[in-house]
């Protein structure tokens, strides 16, 4: 018997020490454009979506055919997502491309089936895979906006996602909403969550006022004269 414990603790001393050594040595390749083995691949695959499934399990589903909250959901989809996960007839992008494990593209997957998980994901984020945790910023209802207007996507042509886009209101979570300045992007909204206009919006509205006051033409003579109001 001392002798199959002491087999077992020389076993794990040896199996420790070359785990230590590998990570050590760096011989494990972090980069994004080296793909896991089959075998790593398949591991982490099982061990994200059951650590998902778990967590998930107690998650109430609402009512996800409100309009007005796929409305919403539209707006933050275009604002916060479709840089990675594309819009409908939209091209791969440079960050979806680049990103390992490549994000889904969810004008075609769309919920795979479960608005719980999805609403888990959104709100949590997954380590290591540049999936953010949304829910530090946003309030649930506008997260459960998303997974409405997400379990739609894929019955979307361009044109009509692009006019749910157009009657969202832009990007919201619920402290402090920005206008919609056309999609595919992250909108800056500078303070917008303490209700002050960022310093962008200032100077934009500040060059409109200036240019409200004056006005630039050519004269006969050939110079250009401007006009103040």
């Amino acid at each position: 018997m001392k002798r199959i414990i002491g087999t077992l603790v020389v076993t794990g001393v040896v199996a420790v020490l070359g785990v230590a050594g590998v990570v050590y040595f760096g011989l494990i390749n972090v980069g994004a454009d080296d793909p896991h083995s089959a075998p790593v691949h398949a591991f982490l695959d099982t061990a994200r979506d059951r650590s998902i499934e778990m967590r998930a399990q107690d998650i109430k589903v609402p009512d996800l055919t409100d309009q007005q909250q796929i409305r919403a959901g539209a707006g933050n989809y275009d604002s916060m997502c479709v840089a990675c996960h594309l819009s409908p007839g939209a091209a791969p992008t440079e960050l979806s491309n680049g990103l390992y494990p490549a994000p889904p593209n969810l004008a075609t997957a769309g919920l795979a089936g479960n608005p719980a998980k999805t609403f888990w994901i959104i709100k949590h984020g997954i380590k290591a895979t540049g999936m953010p945790a949304w829910g530090k910023s946003m309030e649930d209802q506008y997260i459960w906006g998303m997974v409405a207007f997400i379990q739609q996507l894929p019955t979307l042509d361009t044109s009509q996602y692009q006019t749910l886009v157009a009657s969202s209101g832009g990007h919201q979570h619920g402290g402090g909403e920005t206008s919609q300045r056309g999609g595919g992007g992250h909108h800056n909204d500078g303070d917008a969550e303490t209700g002050h206009a960022s310093d962008h919006d200032g100077a934009a509205e500040s060059d409109q006022s200036s240019a409200a006051k004056s006005t630039q033409h050519i004269h006969a003579d050939g110079k250009e004269h401007v006009h103040e109001h």
